[in-house]
């Protein structure tokens, strides 16, 4: 991976923590918040991993 790419990668990442962190704030822990952020964490971070981790192998 190239570095503007892990540059993204981290800034998208750092904007999800940010979310999750707000999500949490407002509603507090329960299983829909835990269940929001697991199903949200797949839907950002599969397609990254598929397109520039697994496509090294």
């Amino acid at each position: 991976m190239s570095k503007y790419n892990i540059f993204r990668f981290a800034c998208l990442t750092a904007l999800w923590l940010i979310l999750c962190y707000l999500l949490i704030s407002t509603r507090g822990i329960d299983f829909m918040v835990i269940f929001t952020i697991i199903v949200s964490g797949g839907i950002v971070f599969v397609p990254l991993y598929k397109k520039y981790i697994r496509k090294k192998e």
